[in-house]
């Protein structure tokens, strides 16, 4: 099971669309760079998507 939950992230983005685009280009920027918003420690997720919807979830991501 995937965490954090899609559902409860889909109260903060107002489409899966765009969902999944912001979600895909944060995914492909950690993996590229490898810089992380949080602490490693602190993910729950070893998968960068996982760790892109986790910041998503704290807030950390920044979208139009």
């Amino acid at each position: 099971m995937l965490y954090p939950s899609i559902d409860k992230i889909l109260n903060t983005v107002d489409s899966k669309y765009r969902l999944v685009h912001i979600i895909a280009q944060r995914a492909k920027q950690i993996e590229e760079t490898k810089h992380y918003q949080l602490p490693e420690k602190e993910y729950k997720n070893k998968k960068e998507l996982g760790r892109a919807l986790e910041e998503l979830e704290k807030g950390l991501i920044k979208y139009n």
